[in-house]
């Protein structure tokens, strides 16, 4: 937590009150009131949904610089880290952070693929679910369940402790969403394999079948690898936060990450890749960008281009220069000719040469890319959001670390603006106003026989359509 200053701003109130606030900086110079001791020492709360200027918290694991398009892990650029690194380097930057030494790297390795098998009574959940349950829905059940198999230490004060919590997350989380895949089509489970690498291992996973050899394809996997180093952290987006806040509580890691992967499967968050091939499909063809241009840019038409733009970016997101490199290497090696490709090519050409865009600094970002990368590998569009969550728990994992390994750790409050009633008395049934067909009942009498059956039915139907009837 950053120690209190000498320099103070002030703050005059409209009642003539002059409040003084502690003026800080963090490592890269960027300016922050503290309001911790607002509300406290003065009754007046800050106002800011969506937490666009409120620092949550002090982390030293990721920093964004929107007005430059770079992106930190730990102080090295994403582009040194896609380019030169992999997930070992990755993961034990973002976990223990520093990269490791050759002999730190083979240790960490060993560690995380010692923690990728799941109890086999693990196992009962994913038979559990329909056949055609959502990837998402099984992933946010299964990761919360592992707090049922990791619940018997909840004293993170030991950094040993947190640290044990970071191998086991990583080492579980390719596994789990492998097999939230194959129970959401069908297939027997494909367990995991010690002597490959994280991506490796989740494309072996994922399309491996017991009746065939599967065969890795390097640049694939490759292609994988770096799509999970570029999702791993991101500050404190919507899910990382979701899973500090759930940590303020003090509750299971696992439970945490659950919570994370609830965020993040929401359209605006981890969702966004799949509206942008969603967005390309129904644009078709090529010649149809100037319609799709014009109705984006109109307030009354629904039609948004998605994959441009982002909140915290006012250049190019760096992740999508490495996505969009990666994505034609990797079509270029399959040998695929995707209309989708050049609709996206010539999307952003006209995009970036058009004033609206470019007034508006809406370049496009990672989503823009990494749909077509998913296409192209053989992965399903319900499973975009499943593979991001698998890279971005590596950072959800590093967040909680650090936040548990906080000297003062406080249970997350948000304060509101009320603008609900203010305080009036209860009103009775009998004084209440009548509707069109009240009657004139004992209202403590038991419901009637006609009631009963009506319920009855309502949930007969509803049980019938919950089974596809």
């Amino acid at each position: 937590m950053p120690e209190q200053p000498a320099e103070t701003a002030t703050l005059t109130l409209p009642d003539g009150r002059v409040i003084e606030l502690p003026f800080l900086k963090d490592s890269t110079g960027a300016s922050f009131l503290d309001v911790r001791k607002l509300y406290p020492t003065t009754r007046i709360c800050t106002y800011d949904p969506g937490f666009n200027s409120t620092a949550s918290c002090a982390s030293a694991i990721t920093f964004i610089d929107g007005d430059r398009g770079r992106l930190l892990y730990r102080g090295y650029p994403i582009e040194d880290i896609a380019e030169h690194g992999d997930m070992a380097d990755c993961g034990h930057l973002l976990l223990r952070g520093t990269l490791p030494t050759r002999k730190q790297r083979r240790e960490f390795q060993l560690e995380v693929r010692g923690h990728r098998l799941v109890h086999e009574h693990f196992i009962r959940f994913f038979q559990g679910f329909n056949h055609d349950a959502h990837p998402m829905a099984i992933l946010v059940s299964v990761v919360g369940a592992l707090s049922a198999f990791y619940n018997d230490d909840h004293d993170y004060r030991d950094p040993a402790k947190r640290d044990l919590a970071g191998m086991r997350c990583m080492g579980k989380m390719a596994t789990l969403a492998a097999f939230s895949y194959k129970t959401a089509h069908g297939q027997p489970i494909v367990y995991p394999r010690d002597d490959l690498n994280l991506a490796q291992n989740f494309m072996y996973m994922m399309f491996a079948l017991p009746t065939r050899p599967y065969d890795l394809d390097p640049v694939a996997c490759r292609c994988l690898e770096v799509i999970l180093m570029l999702h791993a952290d991101h500050e404190q987006n919507a899910s990382t936060s979701t899973v500090r806040i759930a940590g303020s509580s003090q509750a299971n890691p696992f439970a945490c990450i659950a919570a994370g992967v609830a965020s993040l499967w929401g359209p605006a968050h981890g969702g966004a890749n799949e509206a942008v091939l969603a967005m390309l499909e129904e644009i078709g063809t090529v010649d149809r960008i100037p319609e799709c241009v014009a109705r984006a840019k109109s307030k009354t038409d629904p039609f948004r281009l998605m994959g441009f733009g982002h909140r915290v970016y006012k250049q190019m997101d760096p992740r999508a220069r490495l996505m969009r490199d990666m994505c034609h290497k990797l079509l270029d090696h399959l040998k695929i000719k995707d209309p989708l490709l050049d609709l996206a090519m010539e999307l952003e050409k006209v995009a970036l040469s058009d004033e609206y865009f470019i007034s508006r600094k809406l370049y496009p970002n990672v989503d823009f890319y990494s749909g077509i990368c998913f296409r192209a590998l053989g992965i399903p569009r319900e499973m975009f959001t499943v593979i991001f969550a698998v890279g971005r728990s590596v950072g959800w994992i590093a967040q909680w670390i650090e936040m548990a390994g906080e000297e003062v750790s406080r249970i997350s409050r948000p304060r509101q603006m009320y603008e609900g009633a203010p305080e009036r008395p209860f009103v009775h049934l009998s004084e209440r106003r009548r509707e069109d067909g009240d009657e004139e009942t004992d209202d403590n009498r038991p419901d009637s026989a006609d009631d009963l059956h009506h319920l009855g039915r309502m949930l007969s139907v509803r049980i019938a359509n919950s089974h596809g009837a």
